[in-house]
């Protein structure tokens, strides 16, 4: 019977292969692994991996270095001083995406464990004393500045700093997340994220380059910083939560030059957590300061959360603003000229709109039309999603 059933079978072609499914399935191609050391004086393309970076990893000039999406890069703070550093006509690209970004992480999860990421270029810069070049302060003691706006450092999309602030060699500063020494308009720095770090969150010295979709999240000094002149016009949607302890939302200096041009920075959120205090336990409670001749237009904004710091054991207390205004050169050269204007500003569990500065010498009064409180403005908006979660938690409140 077994055998006729078996030639049926055959001759009407319904024989079943219970395996087949599984004999057509494609492998699965393990993650790569590796350390990343340097110079990288070689074109090279990191596949999707874990790997570890060791060292002070600078990307020299004519090389290109590309990370593949979905990549994890891990540093470890007891191997000494760690960075990822791209000299200027060397190129960064990593292809992350909103569900699979580009981590770089530290092994103990410490804010001010490493370097983060440092590029430089020689697009133009406006140093203090006026002069067009100066020397990076982190430690790399490269000098930066130029006349070549265009210049692009590659093309950074859904990338991810953590746990970075550290100081590098004798330098005299601690590193943020991201820093951008005279980085040209021809660089892409799309959806980052600067997460925990012991410093700012981005900081930029010159250059002419634009930023999109960032999120500044824990970072315990300023969220957003710049000097010498920077000039970014395409800015949009940045997004700040300051959490445990942080300074201003934004610190916005133009290294003491009373410049013609400003940066544009549209759809931006300042939020300040209940429980969030200043770094120093100091008057560094504000939304936006202002001061060494800082300008540029900011528009459709919401601030929330900038009330009143009361120093521990003391009776002193500093009260949070929307504005602050740091010297009368800033007041004189920038405000009453209408070079610094704040537009479409909502306003929530803020202490003042804009306070007597920094000195009761002055007093700030914003000329018509460059302060326009708003019940409507959005802030920014972006999409949650793995690029903006850690752990579980989603980094957009």
């Amino acid at each position: 019977m077994k055998t006729k059933i078996l030639a049926l079978a055959l001759a009407t072609g319904l024989f079943f292969n219970s395996c087949s499914s599984s004999d057509d399935s494609t492998p699965v191609t393990p993650p790569a692994t590796g350390e990343i050391t340097g110079p990288i004086t070689a074109n090279k393309t990191y596949a999707y991996g874990n790997y570890t970076l060791k060292g002070i990893v600078k990307i020299n000039s004519g090389v290109t270095v590309t990370f593949d999406a979905g990549s994890t890069i891990t540093i470890d703070k007891a191997t000494g001083d760690n960075a990822l550093v791209v000299l200027n006509g060397g190129k960064l690209i990593i292809n992350g995406t909103a569900d699979k970004p580009v981590v770089f992480t530290e092994k103990s999860k410490v804010p001010g464990s490493w370097g983060g990421i440092i590029m430089y270029g020689d697009a133009p810069a406006k140093v203090a004393g006026g002069g067009t070049s100066s020397t990076s302060e982190d430690g790399n003691n490269i000098s930066y500045g130029g006349s070549n706006a265009t210049h692009n450092g590659g093309s950074l999309n859904y990338v991810r700093v953590e746990y970075a602030g550290s100081k590098l060699a004798d330098g005299n500063k601690e590193n943020n997340a991201f820093t951008f020494y005279s980085v040209g308009s021809g660089t892409t720095l799309d959806h980052l994220v600067a997460y925990k770090g012991a410093d700012d969150g981005f900081e930029f010295f010159g250059g002419t380059a634009s930023m999109t979709n960032a999120i500044s999240y824990g970072n315990t000094d300023d969220s957003f910083d710049w000097q010498d002149g920077w000039q970014g016009q395409a800015n949009t949607n940045w997004y700040a939560y300051q959490t445990g302890k942080g300074n201003y939302g934004m610190e916005i200096e133009a290294s003491a030059n009373d410049n013609a041009f400003g940066p544009k920075v549209s759809n931006i959120t300042l939020k300040r957590e209940s429980t969030n205090v200043p770094e120093g336990a100091d008057n560094q409670v504000d939304a936006f300061q202002f001061k060494r001749e800082g300008n540029g237009e900011y528009s459709n904004i919401v601030v929330d959360g900038y009330g009143n710091f009361t120093v521990p054991n003391s009776t002193t207390t500093y009260q949070g603003a929307v504005v602050s205004i740091l010297d009368a050169a800033t007041n004189d050269h920038q405000v009453k000229t209408s070079k610094i204007k704040i537009l479409n500003i909502k306003i929530s569990n803020t202490t003042n709109i804009i306070p007597i500065a920094g000195a009761s010498t002055f007093t700030v009064a914003f000329p018509t039309g460059t302060f326009t409180p708003s019940s409507t403005a959005t802030g920014a908006s972006l999409t949650a999603g793995a690029w903006a979660t850690v752990d579980g938690v989603s980094l957009i409140k």
